[in-house]
């Protein structure tokens, strides 16, 4: 592919990173241009390319399939005309009069809101269609072929709630319509295991308008997912890795969200009452646990001999997130955490920053997430200072601090700005879901400026006041979004120690329901999740449902197995797995949840 680059024809392949993204988002300006064409009255705002394609957002009515369709067949209109992408550049005036004779409002803003040196640049294709761009593009559009519209949103302008809400149409486009035709196939696949999707069809969590966007409600086959999770995590931090659990209110006077300057900095993400009212005082529902662990810290004195001091709880949270961002259980407004915190000397960082790494990768090992993740060095931005506590040469030195950490431990992981938070830098272990968006899972965070602001100390081993440093970290995360995490990894076949229901007793006919309710009883006393299928089908039905239902184990029950006192064992790891005695199936499947054994279903 031929690209336009410095005023220079330059050759790029689809594998080469700028041109896959000019092939994106020269398709998005076709596309825009066949909006126009179709949309007179449409308004252009910002089209760039993405991972997955491209999209261009549009200030106009929402876009039907019928209307994506219309417009893809106008692009094919004008992709036969032929158009070349044609780049000029134009002084600030007569830019901002080009656009609002053209009708862009969006345009003049996004012009009045660059620097005043900054080169203003448009690309024109065809007799009618021009937008600012920075470039660069492909010389002509001979190589947009294969391309498909995929689906239409709402964003808000600029991501801002408080701004239009726009309509969003996105796109991807591939060299070949083998390429296509493979990517549009895995996207049919990824529909049906999206969480937000499968989540629901098996019955793990629901939304209800009446309640609101982002507040999930758990079915009692999530809610038990949820609680096993936060039984193990719980046991873990308590018995094995030394932490101590607090339990803290979920809301706060405002006064302590001042002194640790979430007041501040965290403002509008926060749910706030009473604000308005000078009768009354301003409560804030919490969005971290931090300033209430440091009041538990601070209930008594502390050595050098005491610290570290790990704390750990299990934290409902509450975000005010913006609608146009929210998604299943990835992003919501209410969320429960493994939050901790970590009192620590100066001299000790190194090691417990360490051990939460190790924690983390314990804790993803286990739940066989740990070839998913990549790490992230969050860094704050020095363009914009105002947003952080603390000066140049705090963040240059904690940054350094946590790069070493993770240089020492052999971890691969990448830098980016504007990505910490307003007290310090932070490892992020990042993954991605099914459609390629990127979420923060787990977060170890170095803070050496919090303590000194709450008068935080501990007693040194020459008897004087000191400031401790304090991590900020989670072990699993958040609980919601790693119940979605784990529901796409596994395509919702979930290793047995988590399945909600991890054995389902299916007699063969009405006859054998006695003994199958015996078999369950069993089961249930020795801590395993089971139910009977006493309904009136056939077997083969009630088979199918186990099956469509992902259980890990189903055990048929009838006149053989209740004289001999055995079942018949089959799974979704090997189908058939032959007859049992009650007390060797129990002896296999505890010693499987106990060990928290990943198998793998055998493709026959």
């Amino acid at each position: 592919m031929k690209i336009y680059e410095n005023g220079e024809v330059v050759e790029y392949s689809f594998e080469d990173e700028k041109g896959r993204d000019t092939l994106r988002h020269s398709t998005s300006h076709i596309m825009a241009e066949a909006v126009k064409r179709l949309f007179p009255d449409v308004k252009l705002a910002i089209g760039p390319a993405i991972d997955t394609g491209f999209y261009y957002d549009f200030d106009a009515e929402p876009f039907s399939r019928e209307d994506l369709d219309a417009i893809e067949a106008e692009m094919k209109k004008i992709l036969k005309e032929g158009r070349r992408f044609e780049r000029c550049t134009l002084p600030r005036a007569e830019a901002i009069k080009l656009m609002e004779d053209r009708g862009e409002p969006y345009k003049v803003e996004l012009i009045n809101d660059l620097p005043e040196d900054a080169e203003l640049s448009f690309y024109k294709q065809g007799e009618d269609f021009v937008d600012l761009c920075a470039g660069p593009h492909l010389i002509d559009s001979r190589y947009i072929k294969h391309f498909k519209l995929i689906s239409s949103s709402g964003a808000y302008w600029r991501g801002n709630e408080k701004n239009k809400m726009l309509q969003r149409i996105y796109g991807t486009v591939f060299p070949t319509k083998d390429e296509l035709d493979a990517y549009l196939e895995h996207l049919e696949k990824i529909k049906l295991i999206d969480h937000n999707r499968l989540g629901r069809e098996m019955k793990l969590f629901t939304t209800v308008d009446m309640i609101g966007q982002g507040l999930p409600l758990f079915t009692p086959k999530g809610t038990r997912m949820i609680m096993t999770l936060q039984r193990w995590i719980e046991d873990l931090e308590d018995n094995e890795w030394g932490y101590v659990r607090t339990r803290t209110p979920l809301m706060s006077k405002s006064d302590l969200f001042k002194v640790s300057g979430h007041w501040d900095h965290y403002h509008d993400g926060m749910f706030i009452m009473n604000e308005e009212k000078d009768d009354k005082e301003t409560l804030a529902l919490r969005p971290m646990t931090c300033p209430f662990q440091y009041c538990v810290y601070m209930n008594e004195q502390h050595s050098y001999k005491d610290l570290p001091y790990r704390m750990s709880e299990t934290s409902t949270l509450f975000r005010n997130e913006d609608s146009g961002e929210m998604h299943g259980l990835t992003r919501v407004r209410q969320f429960t955490i493994t939050e901790g915190h970590i009192i620590l000397r100066p001299d000790q960082a190194e090691e417990e920053l360490t051990r939460c790494v190790e924690l983390a990768n314990y804790v993803m090992t286990t739940l066989g997430l740990q070839d998913d993740v990549t790490y992230r060095l969050s860094k704050w931005d020095p363009n914009n200072t105002d947003k952080y506590l603390g000066d140049e040469e705090y963040w240059n030195s904690t940054q350094e601090y946590l790069r070493n950490v993770m240089r020492k431990n052999n971890i691969k992981f990448v830098e980016a700005e504007g990505e910490a938070a307003f007290y310090g830098p932070k490892i992020d272990i990042q993954a991605k879901n099914v459609y390629g968006k990127e979420d923060t899972m787990i977060t170890i965070q170095l803070d050496c400026a919090i303590a000194e602001k709450f008068g935080m100390y501990y007693i040194d081993q020459n008897g004087n006041k000191a400031l401790p440093y304090i991590i900020h970290r989670t072990s699993m995360g958040c609980y919601e979004r790693t119940l979605a995490w784990l529901i796409e990894h596994y395509e919702g076949k979930f290793p047995t120690w988590l399945c909600p229901e991890q054995v389902r007793v299916l007699p063969i006919s009405e006859k054998y329901e006695e003994y199958a309710d015996s078999v369950d009883r069993q089961l249930r006393a020795a801590g395993i999740r089971s139910t009977v299928d006493a309904r009136s089908e056939k077997l083969g039905f009630k088979i199918r449902e186990a099956r469509m239902d992902r259980l890990p184990y189903w055990l048929i029950v009838g006149e053989k197995e209740a004289e001999s006192g055995t079942v018949s064992v089959s799974s979704r790891f090997e189908g058939d797995e032959g007859s049992k005695t009650i007390a060797g199936f129990i002896s296999a499947i505890s010693e499987e949840i106990r060990t928290k054994e990943i198998r793998r279903e055998i493709k026959k």
